[in-house]
């Protein structure tokens, strides 16, 4: 999984540099099956519109789009630096984060809540993906 977070790092920040360098690039984001189809949110919706959001330092829109992912960024980059901090130490640091099950369970929660908050306020008339 440690491999796996820094390939993750590498792409982000390649994406963003892209970004950087292209910055008048539109912003094409993709149409959900799922709200097309319903008119409901799917309980994914909203995640690229968040993640574009954190990227950019605005972390309450990010929170309000999707609280998924900076729930996912939080928990990630902690597992990164706790895991680096133990490594780099040999062990005499010992905070490398551990594998729970609460950690499923509360991303699992947040998707779940997330989706049904988003689709009970679009009923009641406030879109909070507009």
């Amino acid at each position: 999984m440690y491999c796996i977070g820094w390939c993750c790092i590498a792409a982000l920040l390649a994406y963003a540099a892209l970004k950087a360098w292209r910055p008048g690039s539109p912003q094409m984001l993709p149409v959900c099956i799922f709200w097309r189809l319903t008119g409901f949110y799917c309980p994914g919706c909203g995640g690229t519109r968040s993640f574009a959001a954190l990227l950019s330092g605005r972390v309450w829109k990010a929170v309000v789009y999707h609280p998924f992912v900076p729930y996912s960024f939080g928990v990630g980059g902690w597992f990164m630096l706790s895991q680096t901090i133990e490594r780099v130490s040999k062990g005499r640091i010992a905070i490398g984060m551990k594998y729970r099950d609460f950690y499923l369970w509360a991303a699992l929660g947040i998707v779940l809540a997330s989706c049904l908050i988003k689709n009970v306020l679009l009923v009641c008339g406030i879109d909070l993906l507009q």
